[in-house]
């Protein structure tokens, strides 16, 4: 069992002002420390009826000052978005006994943005993208697997277009909260609370 014991105490003089600058910081810290996927973070969303789902996707970067990450508008979390667009990220990072949670609002990314990063992925993951129907019942894989045939054969030698469907959310954090493991399980909690243009930080109690 763990005992949180790798790190010495995290003060909030040894944070930086702006929780973007302190994310960005850690996040760099993670792929120094051989985490497999820093980039991985938990997004939880709600349905309609106030029920929560949680799955995990891969972080793509900021976007003025908003968390990024691409999608099937179609899926279960496009359409929970659509109804309550609100959304929280957890960050974990094993091998630092480390975790950052992001709350706040979503919304989409600009068109053109989901366009330049759909374009920077492997053919492969496009093909993908454009003929899954993401979180729809398939009866049996070889149905999907014709179907991504098919969307190759039906590109062969041109670009393949972004899908009307896919596409990137930003989710604008509110509060960013830094967790660092302690022993004892006293662990050190910091969050920040944006004030307007400014930040506040506090103290959480373990």
């Amino acid at each position: 069992m763990a005992q949180y014991e790798r790190n010495p105490p995290l003060n909030d003089s040894d944070v930086l002002p702006d929780p973007l600058a302190q994310f960005e910081r850690w996040l760099a810290d993670a792929a120094d420390a051989g985490v497999v996927e820093p980039t991985a973070m938990a997004l939880g969303t709600v349905s309609a009826a106030g029920r929560p789902s949680v799955r995990i996707v891969l972080f793509k970067g900021l976007h003025e000052g908003a968390f990024c990450f691409y999608t099937n508008y179609e899926s279960r979390k496009g359409e929970e978005l659509a109804g309550k667009p609100f959304a929280a990220l957890t960050f974990w990072w094993d091998r630092l006994e480390r975790q950052v949670r992001i709350e706040g609002p979503v919304e989409r990314v600009p068109r053109e943005l989901s366009d330049h990063y759909f374009h920077s992925r492997p053919r492969g993951s496009q093909v993908g993208a454009y003929t899954s129907r993401q979180s729809q019942v398939l009866a049996q894989r070889r149905e999907l697997d014709e179907r991504l045939a098919a969307t190759e054969q039906r590109f062969s030698g041109q670009e393949i277009p972004l899908p009307p469907y896919w596409g990137g959310y930003r989710v604008i954090p509110e509060t960013i909260e830094f967790w660092q493991g302690r022993a004892n399980r006293v662990h050190d909690r910091l969050r920040y609370l944006r004030q307007g243009a400014d930040w506040r930080i506090e103290r959480l109690e373990p």
